[in-house]
């Protein structure tokens, strides 16, 4: 049986020393301790047998006998034995008490020694049996510790997946509430523009007609409120940008989290299922003193809950922004709509009005050309009565006339004369007052003409205004966008 590398010392013997050298940075560290052996040494020979650090060692001086001549070479005269070639004197070196003391030393060190050995190869079983044991048990909990450290794994990384999957709904559904809102806030451009452009066409209403009415009032509310609903919707796009914007560095978050999640799994997975009989261990020298880690389990745990949390806060936020451009958007299609339908019937009324004048002024201009008519008739009869009455006072001037050549005494004041002269002013008042009624009546004529002209020029102006309000205004309302449409449904 080989075994392989140094052992283990007892409390007798001496521990070896440490190295001193340490390891390299850690820049270098990769390629520094891969493939390569442990620090403790090997044996030369793997097939010597093991000895301990505390053998005995062999004596260092060979005997040699003593040269046969004082000429040996080799040997100095103070260093060569004494030749004895005749051994007459017993020479006494020790005594048998020193002979059995020496025999009695030699066995109690051999007896130590034995015990000794015995001692060291009971320990050393005992402590390879120890230390074979509490290697299994540091092994069997490391990877105990590393399938805990999988299940931890595993749980976040799902828990992470989980939120991902929410993220990546929520985000996409608010951006398909934000293209709804684009749209919603297009369409609010057409009735804006008809609002104005109905404004400019009411300006081409004429003289008297140019009255700041109901409709106008309305016109100008309505677009106000248009103008209102697209600052609110703008309002709400900026902040729904905004939201996407930190959706997406959430999601990224989380998404950067779960990648260096599974690749921490797939490492750890790999090393839970590593086994002494494993392919690709080998050694590698001094990492166990390299410390590349930046968080404990604690951080580690609360860095991937942040990241959740962060990431469902924004996905609440998210949904609220959601439901409030939701409700926004019924409320301004409402807000439209109803203003909408108030400028019609102010069109409506505002027509219906217009209309009723304009007749009435047909009527009384049609009233007013038929005494137009009348009165001419009338200016014709008292011009023929002026005319008529001509000769009556032609006759009467001229029998006065014919009466004044009467001789002497015959120019007599007579109740012929007298009637004459009555008659003659009677007809002359008949002629100045048909003269004045000639007078009146033309007057009453040129009334009646401008009476007539300004109803014509008002029913012109009635008339323009009708078809600006009922031609070109209601018909460009007829192309006010659904309820559909303005919530950006379409």
């Amino acid at each position: 049986m080989e075994l392989v590398g140094s052992p283990l010392t007892a409390t007798y013997t001496h521990p070896k020393s440490t190295p001193t050298k340490f390891l390299p940075a850690i820049s270098t560290m990769a390629s520094s301790y891969k493939n390569c052996f442990p620090y403790y040494p090997l044996p030369q020979s793997f097939s010597l047998p093991w000895l301990p650090n505390a053998y005995y060692k062999t004596a260092g001086i060979n005997p040699t006998l003593a040269p046969i001549s004082k000429s040996s070479p080799g040997l100095t005269p103070s260093k060569m034995l004494p030749f004895v070639s005749n051994r007459t004197t017993l020479f006494t070196r020790y005594t048998p008490d020193d002979w059995y003391r020496s025999n009695l030393t030699n066995y109690k060190e051999s007896e130590t020694s034995r015990h000794n050995s015995e001692r060291l190869r009971v320990d050393t079983s005992r402590m390879i049996k120890d230390k074979y044991q509490q290697t299994k048990k540091t092994q069997v909990e490391s990877t105990k510790n590393l399938g805990e450290r999988v299940n931890n794994i595993e749980f976040w990384r799902s828990e992470l997946c989980h939120e991902l999957d929410e993220m990546i709904g929520e985000t996409n559904a608010l951006a398909d509430m934000k293209k709804q809102l684009e749209r919603a806030l297009a369409e609010t451009e057409a009735p804006l523009q008809v609002a104005q452009e109905c404004l400019l066409h009411r300006e081409k209403r004429m003289g008297i007609d140019l009255v700041h009415d109901d409709v106008e009032k309305q016109l100008f509310k309505e677009v106000d409120v248009i103008r209102s609903c697209q600052q609110r919707m703008q309002r709400c796009l900026d902040k729904a940008k905004a939201q996407l914007a930190s959706n997406r560095a959430a999601q990224h978050e989380v998404e950067r989290d779960l990648a260096n999640k599974q690749a921490a799994h797939r490492i750890d997975d790999k090393c839970h299922h590593l086994r002494n009989t494993s392919d690709g261990i080998s050694y590698y020298r001094g990492v166990e003193r390299v410390d590349a880690t930046i968080s404990v389990p604690e951080s580690w745990a609360k860095f991937t809950d942040d990241n959740i949390l962060r990431s469902q806060s924004e996905r609440a936020a998210s949904a609220k922004l959601r439901d409030d451009i939701e409700n926004l958007l019924v409320v301004t299609a409402n807000e439209m709509w109803r203003q909408f339908n108030s400028v019609n019937v102010a069109f409506t009324n505002r027509i219906a009005e217009t209309a009723d004048a304009k007749n009435n002024i047909q009527t009384h201009l049609a009233k007013t050309l038929q005494e137009i008519f009348q009165i001419e008739m009338n200016i014709e009869a008292i011009r023929k009565a002026i005319r008529d009455s001509g000769p009556p006072l032609r006759v009467a001037q001229t029998r006065l006339d014919q009466r004044t050549r009467r001789p002497h005494v015959e120019l007599c004041r007579d109740p012929a004369q007298l009637r004459l002269i009555n008659e003659v002013h009677e007809i002359d008042e008949t002629i100045q007052s048909l003269q004045q009624r000639l007078r009146d009546a033309e007057d009453t004529l040129q009334m009646l003409v401008h009476a007539k002209s300004v109803l014509e020029h008002d029913l012109a102006v009635k008339a323009n205004s009708l078809f600006i309000d009922q031609e070109r205004c209601m018909g460009m309302r007829k192309t006010f966008p659904t309820t559909v449409r303005l919530l950006g449904c379409v």
